[in-house]
């Protein structure tokens, strides 16, 4: 997986993380919410409301005032750093913004939309051009930690989606005692797999339980041998104790068996395969299954790998455990680096 391409990192702004659409400005042809769903953006030429042609994105009205432009604030799923946005105009071809522009505010707590419009917004993409029926990228080098984006269009127009790559930073106080290491909303991320045809496994660590097929990881059927995997970096390195592996929904495309490995990557490098550790072996699965399986380990990890024989699919997987004593320092010095310039401006 490249590590230069920023849209193979977290989309922040996801509702399938937590993240909502907290307002907008104008949203008369369409809803602010679906800017962050997780799905691709669809379209029907033919469904049309009774304010004119229904689009899957977020449609505001044509503007009649001279330098006026419109905006909606998305609440991130979790707080982090952002390193690149994709303002995706699919299907928008005559109605969509030609120039945009992204402002970041970290605000603690859970403010009401009042205090949102009066934090100090900082511009982490200035204002640029866009192109219509286009997923329109913007890398971003600000490396402090936002809470909340704002999307601004001008002067109107259409976006389908609006996906805030990044990494979470999370707070190290919700990061005590026994926490699932692998969590997105945590940090963790998928960082390797061998198939994802259907979807993604970085879908298996997002929140909450799947509620269909969809939402889960499923590979294409295998038919050459070997088996498929996927490799995650844990949100810290942590001593794990137990692990969920559902697989719900998957009713006749589960995995036959599953097998977990697990190394220290601050002490051995990921590419010796001899220094990945087995934390639970191969181990058979049942379909439409929520699994629980305890972990005799007393050692801390960096990156799981997960062994699914031969190909299947999963909803969840879950590795609970408590971040070791080098990790919490770790994750204290990222969440204080991270908030630097908040912190000199007096904005914490």
């Amino acid at each position: 997986m490249s590590t230069t391409d920023f849209t193979l990192l977290t989309d922040l702004a996801s509702r399938a993380l937590g993240g909502s659409v907290s307002a907008a400005n104008d949203e008369l042809f369409a809803q602010r919410e679906n800017l962050i769903r997780p799905e691709a953006p669809f379209f029907d030429p033919n469904e049309f409301g009774h304010k004119g042609k229904v689009y899957d994105g977020w449609e505001t009205r044509r503007r009649r005032d001279e330098g006026g432009h419109d905006w909606a604030i998305v609440r991130l799923g979790a707080p982090g750093i952002v390193h690149g946005v994709v303002v995706d105009t699919a299907y928008f071809k005559g109605n969509y913004p030609p120039f945009v522009s992204v402002e970041a505010a970290f605000i603690e707590g859970y403010p009401s939309i009042e205090e949102v419009l009066k934090a100090d917004w900082q511009t982490i993409v200035i204002k640029a051009p866009a192109e219509g029926d286009t997923a329109n990228r913007y890398a971003v080098e600000d490396r402090h930690r936002w809470t909340h984006v704002r999307l601004s269009i001008y002067p109107d127009g259409g976006v389908a989606r609006f996906r805030v790559h990044g990494q979470v930073v999370q707070d190290p106080r919700f990061l005590s005692g026994t926490v699932d290491l692998l969590a997105a909303e945590n940090g963790g991320r998928l960082t390797e797999c061998s198939d994802a045809f259907y979807s993604s496994p970085a879908n298996i660590i997002l929140p909450g339980r799947a509620r269909n097929m969809g939402e889960g990881w499923e590979n294409s059927r295998r038919r050459n041998g070997g088996n498929d995997f996927a490799i995650f970096e844990l949100a810290a390195p942590g001593v794990p104790r137990h692990v969920v592996v559902d697989t719900s929904y998957y009713v006749g495309n589960a995995p036959g068996w599953i097998r977990l490995s697990a190394i220290d990557s601050r002490r051995r490098h990921k590419a010796d395969h001899t220094a990945w550790t087995e934390i639970l072996p191969r181990t058979a699965v049942q379909p439409d299954t929520r699994h629980r399986f305890l972990i005799d380990r007393l050692d801390a990890y960096t990156h799981l790998r997960l062994d699914v024989y031969p190909d299947g699919g999963l909803s969840r997987l879950r590795l609970f455990g408590e971040l070791d004593g080098e990790a919490r320092d770790t994750v204290d010095q990222a969440w204080q680096a991270s908030a630097s310039q908040l912190v000199a401006s007096g904005k914490q």
